[in-house]
C-alpha cells in the first residue's frame, strides 16, 4: 500500500517549523509527505522547500478551510491510504505500522485514528480526539478519555484496537477510494465537525472506523482557533446541527431536531451566567445558518445511500452536568 501523508498549512511556518522535522523523521520510509498550503502569506512555502527538499508541495489556489483544502490538496496525490496531519501534530517512533497493519488485515476498515495525547501536557488525553469518538441521540460528540471539557490521564485504559463512530480530523486516515467514493468532505463546513460527517457517511456505505491505541501522536489544539473563540462556537454548533440534518436516523430525526433547539438555547443561557454573551451570540448565528442551510441539506440527506440505525447512545448532556458523570467508563 501507498501511503501519503498530508498536512494542511494556512501561515503556520512556526508550526511547520515545530512539528514537521518528526514527521519526517518518523515517517519517510513508509511514507510520502506532503505539505497542501492554504494559500499562505507566510514564509511557510519557502522554509519547507528549504529545510525540508524531500516534502512535496501542493499549492491551492485560496484558503478554502480544512474541507476544501483537502478536497483540492488530494485530487494530485496518488496513494492507497490518506493520512490527513494537523500542522500542530508531534509524531512519535513507529506510530505508523500498527495504522496500517489494521488497513492490510481488515479490508473492510476505511478510517483509523491513533491515540492522541496532549502536547501540553503528555500525561493527558487531547480534547480533539483523545481515545476515540462516539456521538450521542442528539448529534453531541464526545471521545473515549474526554466527555466535554474533562480530559482524563492516559493510564494505559485505551490501549485496545476498536470500533469508533468517528475519528479525529487532527490525524485521520483513509482509504483514498473511500474518501473519493464519497465525494470527500463537505466543503459547506468549512472546518470543524466535518470529519464526523465523513465518518458518518463512511459507515453510511458498509465501512468500519477504528481506533488504534499502541499507535500515539501529540496535538497542540486550538493552534488555528483558541477554544475561547466565538468562531469556534460557532462552526461546532452550527455543524453539529448539519450532522444532524443530514445523517440522524429517520425515526430519531424530528425529535432530534427539536430537542437541540432546546438544548443549545441551554447552552447560549450557559455563557449569559458565565458572563460570555459573545458565545451566546455565536450559537444564535449556528442557528441562523442552520435555518438558512436547512433544505440545502434536507437534499443532501436524501442523496446518501443508506440511513443506518445506530445503536446512539442517551443525552451526554444529561450524563455530564445532570449525573456528573466524567469519564467514558461511568457513561450508560
Amino acid at each position: 500500500m501507498k501511503t501519503a501523508i498530508v498536512i494542511l498549512n494556512w501561515n503556520g511556518k512556526k508550526l511547520l517549523e515545530q512539528f514537521l522535522p518528526s514527521v519526517v523523521s518518523f515517517s519517510s520510509e513508509l511514507a510520502d509527505i506532503y505539505v497542501a498550503d492554504n494559500a499562505s502569506t507566510d514564509a511557510s512555502i519557502s522554509y519547507v522547500k528549504e529545510f525540508f527538499p524531500s516534502v512535496k508541495i501542493i499549492e491551492n489556489a485560496v484558503n478554502g478551510g480544512y474541507a476544501k483544502g483537502y478536497n483540492d490538496a488530494l485530487q494530485s496525490v496518488n496513494a492507497d491510504i490518506y493520512c490527513l496531519l494537523n500542522s500542530d501534530i508531534e509524531v512519535t517512533e513507529n506510530w505508523l505500522p500498527p495504522v496500517l497493519n489494521i488497513f492490510k488485515n481488515d479490508k473492510n476498515t476505511a478510517i483509523v485514528q491513533p491515540k492522541l495525547l496532549d502536547f501540553k501536557d503528555k500525561k493527558k488525553f487531547e480534547y480533539a480526539g483523545a481515545g476515540g469518538g462516539f456521538i450521542d441521540l442528539y448529534g453531541y460528540p464526545y471521545c473515549r478519555g474526554r466527555v466535554f471539557n474533562n480530559l482524563e490521564i492516559d493510564k494505559g485504559q485505551f490501549n485496545d484496537t476498536t470500533d469508533i463512530f468517528w475519528a479525529s480530523g487532527a490525524c485521520l486516515f483513509i482509504r483514498s477510494k473511500v474518501y473519493h467514493k464519497i465525494d470527500g468532505l463537505d466543503e459547506d463546513y468549512f472546518a470543524h465537525q466535518e470529519e464526523i460527517d465523513l465518518c458518518w457517511r463512511v459507515q453510511n456505505i458498509g465501512y468500519k472506523v477504528k481506533y488504534v491505541g499502541n499507535s500515539t501522536v501529540y496535538h497542540v489544539g486550538g493552534a488555528t482557533l483558541q477554544e475561547t473563540n466565538p468562531h469556534k462556537t460557532y462552526l461546532n454548533f452550527r455543524n453539529s446541527l448539519l450532522n444532524v440534518i443530514k445523517n440522524v436516523p429517520k425515526k430519531w430525526f424530528l425529535f432530534v431536531v427539536f430537542s437541540r433547539l432546546i438544548l443549545d438555547g441551554i447552552a447560549g443561557l450557559k455563557f449569559i451566567f458565565e458572563l460570555r454573551p459573545i458565545h451566546t451570540w455565536a450559537i444564535l448565528k449556528a442557528h441562523l445558518s442552520f435555518y438558512k442551510n436547512f433544505f440545502k441539506f434536507l437534499g443532501k440527506r436524501r442523496k446518501l445511500q443508506k440511513k443506518q440505525d445506530y445503536n446512539l447512545h442517551t443525552s451526554i448532556v444529561w450524563q455530564y452536568f445532570v449525573l456528573g458523570r466524567k469519564k467514558f467508563d461511568e457513561l450508560e
